[in-house]
């Protein structure tokens, strides 16, 4: 049983940074793909990033390259979200999230097979 949770989420000001965390259990983590992923308040699930499982590509959404980093640590079965620059719009519950595919490169919702519990990001204005 693939199991996933996210810590880390809170209330930040504009501009300001946080580090999302995601433990994973379960599964031969370092040879997956591990992605994320976010759903504000009355909008559907959004592609944040994703890494490949040797961590060597990483691929963001439009709305946070050059603000946002995926990193992960094999050794600790975590991926994390590194997030800078926050925004009002950042605002949104993030949820990690495992393929189905251990190599899909695939940003769409319907690649993701496992998902955490999810993690609320609150940017203030």
């Amino acid at each position: 049983q693939v199991q996933l949770a996210e810590s880390g989420g809170g209330v930040v000001q504009a501009g300001g940074s946080l580090r999302l965390s995601c433990v994973v259990s379960g599964s031969a983590f370092s040879s997956y793909t591990m992605g994320w992923f976010r759903q504000a308040p009355g909008k559907e699930r959004e592609f944040v990033a994703q890494i490949t499982g040797s961590g060597t590509s990483q691929e963001y959404g439009d709305s946070v390259v050059g603000r946002f980093t995926i990193s992960r640590d094999n050794a600790k079965d975590t991926v994390y979200l590194h997030m800078n620059s926050l925004k009002p719009e950042d605002t949104a519950v993030y949820y990690c999230a495992q393929p189905r595919n251990r190599f899909s490169t695939a940003t769409r919702e319907t690649a993701y097979t496992y998902w955490g519990q999810g993690t609320q990001v609150t940017v203030s204005s």
